[in-house]
């Protein structure tokens, strides 16, 4: 990039539809950056892989991502020594509040808990997907927050971001890409800490899907797109839309638990000599650990919760989406389990009254 570019600023209107467990220093809730230049990033490798037809050299990545948002790792070579070339982020974000969250219970939220078929109780939907931020108060025998506060629900902050000139339409589609689909903080994968972002001009830019066929996803073991297949994009959302977040949770939930237990566990006993096929969507899995993983490796799931709103009005609606990846070579995949798994999801979800297809 020139040296000489031009600096420009876009504003932005970023309001949470659902809780939001940002951790500061002691892990309470409060607004800060890092998280949202975090997601920032997430997408921008999602959109330098889609440009590049999805074959990425990485280094080459890690070198313009490390160039654009800042780095302490890169080096060059000059008169046959390495000299650092660190640099500061050219995107810059500013928050118009760095305010502590707003909500310090969870008192009264829960409603009614869900049957879990492995379990002999009911469980809380909302302790279920934000398990971690979220725990069980046995004393007062409901749902808490670990570490009150925690951003509320319709919390607001008018979000601006400067960065060079050059950047600003690739720039402007990953920050579509986070309104649609974007999330932060703890447990955002499930959907905590969805957010829309409202550009101060009203208008989003039409934009490309990142979409690749889920089977040749799996060739790189990093989440750099969303699934498609014949059926066309990997993206259910809620057939019914909803009051509030909360009753929209606990169905997320619901669904959660319902694609995961079809997967049932062949063996007894806390550990497996070998992966079975739930393993293979995410680990660890509670009291079902695989002795060579131990208990120390991680497999995030791939599949992805997002609330929105549903057009006009407050009611929202929730969408699943598939961030098709190769498990790490640390597991040893059985790549036809994997892709057995992924397909057997892709059709609960598919013939699930509760749920369409979007083609987007």
């Amino acid at each position: 990039m020139p040296d000489n570019f031009r600096w420009i600023t876009r504003k932005y209107t970023i309001e949470f539809l659902t809780p939001a467990f940002l951790g500061g220093a002691d892990q309470s809730g409060q607004w800060r950056t890092p998280p949202l230049k975090a997601s920032m990033r997430q997408w921008w490798r999602v959109a330098w892989a889609a440009q590049k037809g999805y074959s990425v050299n990485v280094a080459e990545m890690r070198e313009a991502e490390g160039k654009l948002f800042g780095n302490a790792w890169l080096e060059r070579q000059v008169n046959g020594r390495k000299e650092t070339e660190a640099s500061r982020s050219l995107v810059r974000l500013r928050l118009s509040s760095w305010a502590a969250g707003g909500r310090n219970s969870w008192r009264g939220l829960e409603g009614q808990a869900i049957r879990h078929p492995e379990v002999q109780q009911p469980v809380g939907a909302h302790l279920y997907l934000g398990y971690g931020p979220l725990i069980y108060d046995r004393q007062a025998r409901q749902t808490a927050l670990k570490a009150p506060p925690c951003i509320e629900a319709g919390s607001c902050a008018e979000f601006l971001l400067a960065l060079p000139e050059p950047e600003a339409a690739t720039m402007e589609k990953i920050l579509a890409l986070m309104h649609l689909y974007g999330a932060t903080g703890g447990r955002s994968r499930n959907g905590w800490g969805s957010f829309r972002l409202i550009p101060a001009d009203g208008q989003w830019p039409r934009i490309t899907l990142p979409l690749r066929d889920w089977r040749e996803a799996l060739q790189l073991d990093w989440p750099h797109c969303i699934g498609k297949d014949e059926r066309g994009a990997l993206i259910w959302r809620t057939a019914r839309a909803y009051a509030d977040w909360k009753e929209l949770m606990r169905d997320l939930a619901a669904l959660k638990i319902a694609f995961r237990t079809q997967f049932r566990f062949r063996h007894e006993g806390r550990t497996h000599e070998r992966p079975e096929d739930r393993h293979w969507l995410a680990y660890p899995v509670t009291n079902h650990g695989v002795g060579s993983w131990g208990n120390q490796a991680r497999l995030p799931n791939q599949l992805r919760f997002k609330i929105r709103h549903a057009g006009e009005g407050n009611q929202l609606i929730g969408v699943i989406y598939h961030t098709p990846c190769r498990p790490p070579d640390a597991f040893s995949p059985d790549m036809s389990a994997v892709r057995r798994v992924w397909e057997t999801v892709h059709r609960s979800l598919d013939s699930n009254q509760q749920l369409q297809r979007i083609p987007e």
